[in-house]
């Protein structure tokens, strides 16, 4: 069986992973700024309590002035972020990424459309995302 959603899944997080290691190389430049939302309740996340406890969930930063350490492995990418200012180091597994968006390229992705407890409790395929190619198929029979 060919794992459809699985390989597009994989290759969506490698666009996201490539326009990271362009920011690292390369800064933002002409208003870029990079959206991302991500669970934060996921094991390969590590967060300050502090930063947990606001957001038990999800979270959403944003890359675009003010961020040092952008340092990305093959699991996970860190930064480090300013709250309040105050520094922050943030860490956070590739599974977690939720969604990715530059606003000012009219750009993103979605990649988890459900939260991480609906994914855990839920393993059926969902209809959305599933294309009906019969109508496409070429009748041979004529």
């Amino acid at each position: 069986m060919i794992e459809y959603q699985k390989i597009l899944d994989k290759n969506m997080l490698n666009v996201f992973i490539d326009i990271l290691r362009n920011i690292r190389d390369n800064g933002l430049t002409n208003n870029n700024h990079l959206y991302v939302t991500f669970f934060t309740n996921h094991k390969k996340v590590e967060l300050p309590k502090w930063l947990k406890k606001q957001y038990p969930e999800e979270m959403t930063i944003v890359i675009q002035y003010e961020y040092n350490n952008l340092i990305i492995n093959n699991e996970y990418f860190s930064i480090t972020l300013s709250f309040n200012n105050i520094k922050t180091n943030l860490k956070i597994g590739f599974e977690a990424i939720k969604s990715f968006a530059d606003p000012s390229a009219n750009f993103g992705l979605i990649l988890q459309k459900q939260t991480l407890n609906e994914k855990e409790t839920n393993n059926n395929i969902n209809p959305d995302n599933v294309i009906d190619f019969s109508s496409f198929k070429k009748n041979y029979d004529n």
